[in-house]
């Protein structure tokens, strides 16, 4: 009487260990799917509170959007007045204009996915950039005039376009997921190089697809989209894509103006 088997084979091994395998990276991928989602999701939440906290800004401001950056004279230094936070001369990061629209400093500031330091001062929060070319106001350092009066803050920036001007808020980017080659930007350049004085500072200032390769985007009448289609920008060379932007993980909205342009 042949006896009877009451063990697995090698082989009857590897395959149960193989089928095991499968599953578990079924349900790894399947995860990472859910937590990258939840992630894109967040994402969008903190997008629209920045652009109901720019709205409440707006609606005490005769429809004046918040400036994206100025400088200001402080105590012998530089004080920085950005978007969301303000620095001092002594280092002191403290709420901007959004903040403070939102309560105070706000963590709403982190996009969930990007992971890196910031590239703008001590920003504690950070990945996401505002359209600085057509929508806020943006600063040069203070300087003293040809009459001796000292310029600083709004009265030495190029301001954005007047509310009178937007006509097309739909397509208009307002706030974005923002990348470039160094990692997250606060400002948002548009393409075409029309107010900028650098072509690289245009192309540090894209947007990033980190979002399973979607870029997160509240237009300025307020609704969310996705954008999938990373665009190169009229003025592509292989050194701003490479070196300064890093594309296609970083580029822009669309190849000319028309996606931040309000008008």
């Amino acid at each position: 009487m042949t006896p009877r088997r009451t063990g697995l084979t090698i082989l009857e091994l590897l395959v149960a260990l193989g089928v095991v395998s499968i599953l578990l990276g079924i349900a790894g991928g399947a995860a990472m799917k859910v937590s990258r989602e939840a992630r894109a999701t967040l994402c969008r939440s903190n997008l629209r509170q920045l652009a109901l906290g720019t709205e409440s800004y707006r609606n005490g401001s005769d429809g004046v959007l918040p400036a994206a950056i100025l400088y200001f004279d402080d105590a012998g230094g530089i004080r920085t007045e950005a978007w969301d936070f303000a620095q001092g001369s002594d280092g002191e990061v403290e709420p901007g204009p959004i903040w403070d629209h939102l309560g105070g400093p706000q963590k709403i500031s982190q996009c969930p996915s990007h992971v890196g330091p910031s590239t703008f001062g001590d920003d504690p929060w950070t990945g996401y950039n505002y359209n600085t070319t057509f929508l806020g106001a943006e600063g040069s350092h203070p300087w003293t005039d040809a009459e001796g009066r000292r310029r600083e803050g709004w009265d030495a920036a190029r301001r954005g376009l007047p509310p009178s001007t937007h006509r097309a808020p739909d397509r208009c980017a307002l706030f974005a997921d923002g990348g470039w080659r160094g990692g997250a930007n606060k400002f948002m350049r548009a393409p075409r190089n029309t107010v900028e004085y650098d072509i690289s500072l245009v192309y540090a200032g894209g947007q990033a697809f980190r979002h399973g390769g979607c870029c997160n985007v509240v237009h300025l009448d307020g609704h969310c989209s996705a954008a999938t289609d990373p665009r190169e920008g009229v003025h592509a060379s292989p050194w701003l894509l490479e070196e300064v932007m890093s594309y296609p993980e970083n580029a822009f909205l669309s190849d000319d103006d028309r996606a931040y342009d309000p008008r």
